[in-house]
This record gives C-alpha cells, sequence and structure tokens, in this order.
C-alpha cells in the first residue's frame, strides 16, 4: 500500500485540539494526564502523512485509569507496537485521521516524539530536508511503510541527535522503525 504525504494543512491544530479536549474529558481528574500534538503534523509548515499522531502522557499510578477512560469513550488497546511504556490506541472512528498513544511520563517513546517535534520546529533547515526525503520516498507507488520508515531513518536519526536523544536511545528507536536493524 503506497504512502500518502501531503503539504501542510492548516486545520490539522484545530482538528488536534478537538481530539485533545475530548481525551482531556475522558482522562478528567487524572491529575498527571498531559495531551501533546506529535508527528509532522504538529510542525508548521511541514508536509505530513494526513494522519494526527497524538501522545496522552499519564504517570504510572495513573495508567490504568487512563487506559479506562479512553476505553470508555471507544479506544481499543493495539499493544506497544514494539516501544516499551506505549500503548497505541486505536481511535473509535477516523474523524479526523489519527494515532493516539497512552504514553509513560518521561519514557523513551514521548522524548522520541517531543525531540522529533520540537528540534523541527525549531530548525526550519532541516525540516525542509526532513520533508524532501518524505516527499520523495512517498512518490514512490509501491512504497509500504515499513520501507518508508526506514528510508527516513538516517534522517530521524539526525533529528533526534540534535534533540539530545543519546546515541543509545536512537539504537532502540532505529531497530523500533526499521525491523532488519537489531538493537
Amino acid at each position: 500500500m503506497a504512502v500518502e504525504v501531503v503539504e501542510y494543512r492548516d486545520e490539522w491544530p484545530a482538528s488536534f485540539a478537538a481530539v485533545a479536549k475530548a481525551l482531556r474529558s475522558a482522562c478528567e481528574g487524572l491529575p498527571s494526564v498531559a495531551v501533546e500534538h506529535v508527528g509532522s503534523t504538529a510542525v508548521p509548515g511541514l508536509a505530513a502523512k494526513p494522519i494526527l499522531d497524538i501522545d496522552v502522557i499519564v504517570s504510572a499510578d495513573d495508567l490504568p485509569a487512563a487506559r479506562q477512560a479512553l476505553e470508555a469513550i471507544g479506544y481499543r488497546s493495539s499493544g506497544d507496537l514494539g516501544m516499551t511504556d506505549r500503548e497505541a490506541m486505536t481511535a473509535p472512528d477516523n474523524d479526523p485521521p489519527r494515532h493516539v498513544y497512552l504514553c509513560l511520563a518521561g519514557a523513551l517513546a514521548v522524548r522520541n516524539h517531543l525531540a522529533v517535534r520540537d528540534t523541527l520546529r525549531a530548525n526550519p533547515q532541516l525540516a525542509v530536508r526532513y520533508a524532501a526525503i518524505k516527499k520523495s520516498l512517498a512518490a514512490d507507488p509501491t512504497i509500504d511503510i515499513d520501507a518508508y520508515l526506514a528510508g527516513k531513518s538516517a534522517i530521524l536519526q539526525e533529528i533526534l541527535e540534535a534533540g539530545g536523544i543519546t546515541e543509545a536511545e536512537r539504537t532502540t528507536i532505529l531497530a523500533v522503525n526499521n525491523p532488519t536493524i537489531s538493537a
């Protein structure tokens, strides 16, 4: 299945805000909850797959209650998808298209997402290079998501290094994004 990368869409922040409001409302009463817009749709001007990435960040103590709260509004667990301390939550609908992750505060999954977002927001030249690579990969109609992720691994490693992620942590992330490489 081909990978779609589109130019930045001005509606992405508002779409995130609507989803975040529902997620925060569901988790009302949990003191540790934070909801972060991550991924390329969170970087103004950056081309992206038209799917929001959202981290719901909680303390270990609040994790079971947060999972129950998200399940109560229709989200379902899809497991950790290879990343420790993160649980992918399948949305009850596709409006807007989104990936929601329930993450432990301080976990590598969260620091990875925030480092990519914040580094690309702060470094427009790096964001332009990243967008060009993503567009080039997506231009191949035969590319699948695994090849797409592997193809952007080198620049992601550069982004993560600039974002303060250690070499050992970058190796772990690389292995998740490119299963042909072992950590």
